[in-house]
C-alpha cells in the first residue's frame, strides 16, 4: 500500500494618539486620519516589519501598509487591544505562545491551487517513473502545504505515476497552523477544482450532498497518506531524520531577502540527498547558489 507518510485575556492599554512626524501611505496625514478604528503610524508599521522579520523570515516591503493595519486590526479587536502600540508592546512581551502564531498566521499569504504550474507535476511523473529513490521508497517534502492542494496534487501524480503499492512518504509543512487544519480534513467548494480533470475528480474525491452539496473531499486513502506538520524555515531544528529525494517550496523565497534566502536553501541543501529535485516558483531563480544547486529545467533545480 502507497506509504505517504501524516486567548487569553488582557488589560487593554488606552490608545496612545501618537503620529509620526511623517506623514503615512496612501494620503494618510494623522492617526485617525480616513476614520480609521485605530491609531496606525509608520512607527508601528515598521515594528511589524522588523517582528516579522525576526520570526518568520519575511521581508515586508513599505507598500503593505494596507494589509498590514487590515490582516492585525483583527487580532487587536480578539485580544481586547484598542492601539497598535499596546498590541505590539503586550506581544514583545510575552516572547512566545499561542498570539505569536496568530501573528504570523495573520501576515502570511496563502494563494494555491490544484496542479498550479502544471509542468512541474508533468517533470515530477516523468522523473518517479524514470528514477529510483535514494533509499527505501521516495521521500518528499512539500514545504509550503497552505491549505492543502499542492500536497495533494503531489500524491495524485505520484499514485498515478507509481500505482498504489509503491513506497512513497510525503510530509507537508506550513508557518500557518490555521491552512494545515484545513489541509488536514481536505474539503474544498467544488468550484476550486476546476483544473482537476473528471477522471481524477472521480478517483480522487467524494461528491458533497444535501448539506454539502457544492463540496467535495479527499478520500480518506489519499488523507492518510501524507502527514502534515508546523515548520518555521528559518527558526529552530527542522522535525526530519532523513533526507529527501523531492522537495518543493515554491512561491516561498519571494518573501525573503537575499541572505534569508541563502540561509535557508543552505537548510534545504542539507536535508536533501544528492541529486535530489527542488521545485521552485516561477519568480524564483538560485543563480547565485549554484554551489547547491543547479538548473535542470523551469524553476526545477537539482541537489549538487
Amino acid at each position: 500500500m502507497l506509504n505517504l507518510g501524516r486567548n487569553a485575556s488582557f488589560a487593554a492599554s488606552p490608545a496612545r494618539l501618537e503620529q509620526d512626524d511623517e506623514a503615512l501611505p496612501g494620503g494618510m496625514s494623522g492617526p485617525l486620519a480616513q476614520g480609521r478604528e485605530f491609531v496606525w503610524s509608520n512607527r508601528d508599521f515598521a515594528r511589524v516589519q522588523a517582528l516579522i522579520y525576526k520570526r518568520a523570515g519575511i521581508s515586508l516591503h513599505d507598500g503593505k501598509h494596507a494589509m498590514v493595519y487590515s490582516r492585525l486590526s483583527r487580532r487587536l479587536r480578539e485580544t481586547g487591544h484598542e492601539s497598535f502600540v499596546s498590541y505590539l508592546d503586550w506581544l514583545e512581551s510575552i516572547n512566545d505562545g499561542p498570539e505569536w502564531q496568530e501573528f504570523v498566521n495573520a501576515l502570511t499569504t496563502n494563494l494555491t491551487s490544484f496542479f498550479r504550474e502544471q509542468h512541474h507535476f508533468d517533470i515530477l511523473a516523468q522523473h518517479l517513473r524514470s528514477h529510483k529513490p535514494g533509499g527505501n521508497g521516495w521521500k518528499v517534502w512539500c514545504s509550503a502545504a497552505s491549505t492543502g492542494e499542492e500536497p495533494y496534487s503531489i500524491l495524485m501524480t505520484a499514485v498515478e505515476s507509481l500505482g498504489a503499492s509503491a513506497s512513497f512518504q510525503l510530509m507537508a509543512s506550513d508557518i500557518d497552523s490555521r491552512v494545515l487544519d484545513t489541509a488536514s480534513r481536505g474539503i474544498y467548494r467544488a468550484e476550486s477544482l476546476k483544473g482537476v480533470s473528471t477522471e481524477r475528480l472521480h478517483r480522487f474525491f467524494l461528491r458533497g450532498r444535501s448539506a454539502n452539496s457544492g463540496m467535495v473531499r479527499v478520500k480518506p486513502e489519499l488523507r492518510r497518506m501524507v502527514d502534515f506538520l508546523n515548520v518555521n524555515l528559518i527558526a529552530g531544528d527542522w522535525p526530519f531524520r532523513e533526507t529527501f529525494d523531492i522537495v518543493f517550496c515554491r512561491n516561498v523565497m519571494i518573501y525573503f531577502d537575499a541572505p534569508t534566502q541563502r540561509r535557508v536553501l543552505e537548510r534545504i541543501h542539507q536535508v536533501m540527498r544528492p541529486g535530489g529535485l527542488l521545485f521552485v516558483g516561477h519568480a524564483e531563480n538560485f543563480s547565485d547558489s549554484r554551489d547547491l544547486f543547479a538548473l535542470k529545467g523551469k524553476t526545477v533545480y537539482e541537489r549538487q
